[in-house]
């Protein structure tokens, strides 16, 4: 069974950090790029981050300069590593991984985590 598991959300004060981490497992292979997303009470679902097979970054112009996402290939997982968090960063964070081979494309969402950053 395909999975892609995300963790590492909670509860922060404003200027505080949290990793979120995002595996996938099972018969996800040729992974491509992985990005991560939010969705924020009455909005809709924004891409935050993106990173490439070969590392390349993309990010959202509203968290350039304190999020970062990096991959492991190894072991299949995506992280995005934020730091100075501001309450509008409040949002469930879903991450998605996108495969692509000779015979096939697909995209897998996780679940979702919340991440809640206090005034």
């Amino acid at each position: 069974q395909e999975q892609v598991i995300e963790s590492g959300g909670g509860l922060v004060q404003t200027g505080g950090s949290l990793r979120l981490s995002c595996a996938a497992s099972g018969m996800i292979d040729d992974i491509n790029t992985m990005d991560w997303y939010r969705q924020a009470p009455g909005e809709q679902r924004e891409l935050v981050a993106s990173i490439g097979s070969s590392g390349t970054t993309r990010y959202a112009d509203s968290v350039k300069g304190r999020f970062t996402i990096s991959r492991d290939n190894a072991k299949n997982t995506v992280y995005l590593q934020m730091t100075s968090l501001k309450p509008e960063d409040t949002a469930v964070y879903y991450c998605r991984v996108n495969t692509q081979s000779i015979y096939r494309s697909d995209s897998y969402w996780g679940q979702g985590t919340q991440v809640t950053v206090s005034s």
